[in-house]
C-alpha cells in the first residue's frame, strides 16, 4: 500500500539514505505532497536553505535549466535541494533529463513531483530513476478503501477511530485524502489522545450528523427498515448542498453490487476476499 511506502522512504531519508533523484508521479497526488514537503522541511537546515534550495515549477521552467541548476555544487552544505512541482507541465521535454538521471550529481537531490500522470515505463528517463534514484508511484485510492486508510493513518498516529466514524468521514469527504488528513488533524487536536474517535466526536466536531448519513441510510436499507431510509433521504433531499446525491449513489452502488456479488457466490465463506471486506 502506498502508504506504507511512503512510510518506507521517509525512514531511509531519516536514516540518511538519501538518493539523487525522486520521482514521485501518479493520480494521487497527497502522497506526492507529503513526501516533497517532508524532503523540503528536513534535508536541510535553516541555514542551509537559503543557497542550497530551490523550489520550481514546471509551467515556469526549462529541462535546460533544471539540469544547469542540478549540476552545480552545494555552497557550504553537503547537498543542495530542487524540487521540481507540476512536473508534469514538461511531459513533451521531461525525457531530455534522461542523460542527468543516468549519471546524476551526488551533492544534488532533485525532486520531480509528476502529479495526475506517470512518466513512461519504457523510456530511459524513468529506467535512469528506477536504476539511480527512488521511484514512487501513488495511485488514486477505491472510494472502498477510504475507511481503512483513515484506520492506518490514525492508528500510525497513537489514535483510533470507530469503524462508523470511518465510515462517516469517507462518506462524507470522499476520497480527497488532502481534505480527509485536514479533518483528522483537526481531530487529534481537539479529542483526547486516549479517547477513541467515534460517531458522535465525529458529529460534534467535523458537522457530519451520526444519524442522517449514507451510512446509516445503508444499514437502514439492509435492515429493511423503510421508514428510517425514507427519513434518512428526505434528510438528504433536505440538505443537497450537505449530503450531493452523487455521493450516495456512489455509495448505494457499491452496496448493491457486492450485495449482487455476494449472492452470486457459490461458496459464501471467501466473500469476505471476493468483496474485499474484513470477515
Amino acid at each position: 500500500m502506498a502508504l506504507e511506502q511512503v512510510n518506507s522512504i521517509i525512514k531511509s531519508i531519516d536514516a540518511g539514505k538519501i538518493a539523487p533523484i525522486y520521482a514521485l508521479m501518479g493520480e494521487e497526488p497527497y502522497y506526492i505532497d507529503v513526501i516533497s514537503q517532508y524532503i523540503e522541511d528536513r534535508l536541510l537546515s535553516e541555514a542551509e536553505k537559503g543557497f542550497n534550495q530551490m523550489t520550481l515549477y514546471g509551467r515556469d521552467t526549462k529541462v535546460e535549466e533544471i539540469i544547469e541548476h542540478a549540476k552545480r555544487f552545494p555552497m557550504m552544505s553537503e547537498r543542495q535541494v530542487i524540487i521540481i512541482k507540476e512536473a508534469q507541465d514538461l511531459a513533451r521535454t521531461i525525457e531530455q533529463l534522461a542523460d542527468y538521471a543516468a549519471a546524476p550529481q551526488p551533492t544534488t537531490v532533485l525532486v520531480l513531483c509528476y502529479k495526475y500522470k506517470k512518466l513512461d515505463a519504457r523510456k530511459k528517463l524513468l529506467k535512469s530513476i528506477r536504476a539511480n534514484g527512488v521511484v514512487f508511484e501513488s495511485n488514486k485510492l477505491y472510494d472502498n478503501q477510504i475507511p481503512d486508510w483513515i484506520k492506518k493513518v490514525l492508528l500510525g498516529r497513537g489514535r483510533h477511530i470507530a469503524p462508523k466514524a470511518a465510515q462517516m468521514l469517507a462518506d462524507f469527504l470522499g476520497n480527497d485524502l488532502s481534505k480527509i488528513n485536514k479533518e483528522l488533524e483537526k481531530l487529534a487536536i481537539v479529542v483526547p489522545q486516549s479517547h477513541e474517535i467515534d460517531a458522535a466526536l465525529i458529529e460534534e466536531h467535523v458537522g457530519i450528523s451520526k444519524d442522517y448519513n449514507n451510512f446509516e441510510l445503508q444499514s437502514a436499507i439492509a435492515s429493511g427498515d423503510k421508514v428510517r431510509a425514507y427519513a434518512i433521504a428526505q434528510y438528504f433531499a433536505n440538505n443537497p448542498k450537505n449530503h450531493p446525491v452523487i455521493m450516495t449513489i456512489a455509495l448505494l452502488y457499491n452496496f448493491y453490487s457486492k450485495l449482487l456479488l455476494y449472492h452470486s457466490l457459490s461458496d459464501k465463506s471467501i466473500a469476505p476476499k471476493v468483496l474485499g471486506i474484513n470477515p
